[in-house]
């Protein structure tokens, strides 16, 4: 980032220049990876960039602690992303060869799985637990409602919130 860029505000680039270099190592340790560390310590300002408000910070301590904040969800969102990932590939390989999918594909399904996994993470508990049990496993709402300790009209509410958030994913509203 250059001084003379007007578009990115005098606090941010200031943060940049006086933190980056930490937080890639502080990325870099976590991760045990250079690569990742670097990818990760750039999203984290690229995140930055697109807040419309930047908070000031009175200390070096108070920056890099908004900057270990942003830089954990960034790598929990990479853990779980590699995570999906790593089941979908085990889940390929168990297929017969004439049934593995396009690399396109595949990359398609992963970022499905991930959109799913952040859906169910917004939904309350019993909700996410709701859905996964009728949509994955197939359970009739009776039996959902044995294991939750709910009446079964609480789990048709469960499952309509869960179809809710699905349908809000897909008309790009969430």
């Amino acid at each position: 980032m250059s001084a003379s860029d007007s578009a990115i505000s005098p606090a941010l680039q200031t943060l940049y220049c006086d933190h980056h270099g930490w937080l890639q190592g502080w990325l870099q340790r976590r991760l045990g990876n250079a690569a990742d560390a670097a990818d990760l310590a750039q999203d984290a300002f690229v995140r930055l960039l697109g807040r419309s408000a930047f908070p000031r910070f009175d200390s070096v301590a108070e920056a890099r602690g908004y900057l270990r904040s942003i830089g954990n969800g960034l790598c929990i969102d990479l853990w779980r992303h590699r995570e999906v990932e790593k089941a979908w590939l085990e889940a390929l390989a168990a297929q017969p060869q004439a049934f593995v999918p396009s690399l396109e594909h595949q990359a398609i399904v992963i970022e499905s799985l991930l959109e799913v996994g952040r859906m169910l993470g917004r939904l309350p508990h019993k909700a996410a637990t709701a859905f996964v049990m009728a949509q994955v496993e197939g359970l009739p709402y009776r039996e959902i409602a044995g294991h939750l300790n709910v009446s079964e009209r609480m789990v048709k509410k469960y499952i309509a919130q869960a179809m809710l958030q699905c349908a809000l994913i897909d008309a790009g509203l969430a």
